[in-house]
């Protein structure tokens, strides 16, 4: 049975990389349509997904397809020995009254701007009856951002993709901070791989500290879905077979992996 890579109908850069990979290891790639999949891939038992996560919530069930992703409290549950600031996660209601400045996400949706804001009040409710849990850390500037895409707590692919909050994508392989980079995230790894799905996407820095200190030092950023995540600069093909663990058929999920499934 030849696996299957389905792609969302939105049509990406690293979409096309992949596929390009998926073709080269003999494998079926199909681009979803947006009015529904064909009887043939309905639970075939071999599709794996890359793509957002909105249109993946037609689609991976018919597919027969499991998505893994991050327990959404899992950054602010990580030690300060490896986020390097402050963390923490609130209602809405209570990061409002946050003085500021301040950095605020939405952990999994984007129903407003992750950004630093002069202050809590800042913030919109999205509407009168939601009052969500964000994510409110200090502010901190990151010299250097690194996305690695992790299988069985290994760098499988990485790629810088930012200095100073600007896109700067680089290959990882070569860099002057690679040394560094799979130092961190081999002892991250070891203290708390098994709280991250097997396929995973975790991205890193060199962080400047809180209160606006000089001094680096390495940091997580955020984890996030291996499924929906850019490559940059990272090699595709190693990409890939972190995106087919990460979102593959539902028989062949790890026991390890099945309280992350996405529901």
């Amino acid at each position: 049975m030849v696996p299957l890579l389905a792609f969302a109908p939105h049509r990406s850069t690293t979409a096309g990389l992949l596929a390009d990979a998926a073709h080269d290891r003999g494998m079926e790639v199909v681009i979803l349509p947006r009015d529904g999949i064909q009887d043939r891939l309905r639970g075939s038992g071999r599709a794996h997904y890359y793509g957002g996560p909105h249109f993946a919530a037609e689609v991976a069930g018919p597919l027969g397809t499991s998505l893994l992703e991050p327990d959404e409290g899992w950054l602010d549950a990580l030690p300060y020995a490896f986020t390097g600031r402050r963390i923490k996660r609130v209602k809405l209601s209570e990061a409002r009254r946050e003085k500021g400045p301040v950095f605020v996400k939405p952990p999994t949706d984007k129903s407003f701007p992750a950004a630093v804001y002069a202050d809590g009040s800042a913030l919109q409710v999205p509407s009168p009856e939601s009052d969500p849990l964000v994510q409110v850390s200090e502010v901190v500037t990151w010299a250097a951002e690194f996305r690695l895409f992790l299988l069985d707590g290994a760098i499988r692919a990485g790629s810088q993709y930012a200095t100073f909050g600007r896109l700067d994508a680089a290959p990882l392989e070569g860099h002057p901070q690679e040394t560094g980079i799979r130092d961190f995230a081999g002892r991250l790894a070891d203290a708390y791989g098994a709280t991250l799905p097997s396929g995973v996407v975790v991205d890193v820095g060199r962080m400047r500290g809180a209160g606006g200190g000089d001094t680096e030092r390495w940091a997580v950023v955020e984890a996030n879905m291996a499924w929906f995540s850019n490559v940059y600069a990272a090699d595709p093909a190693g990409a890939l077979d972190v995106v087919l663990r990460a979102a593959g058929p539902r028989g062949q999920v790890q026991e390890r992996d099945l309280r992350f499934r996405r529901v």
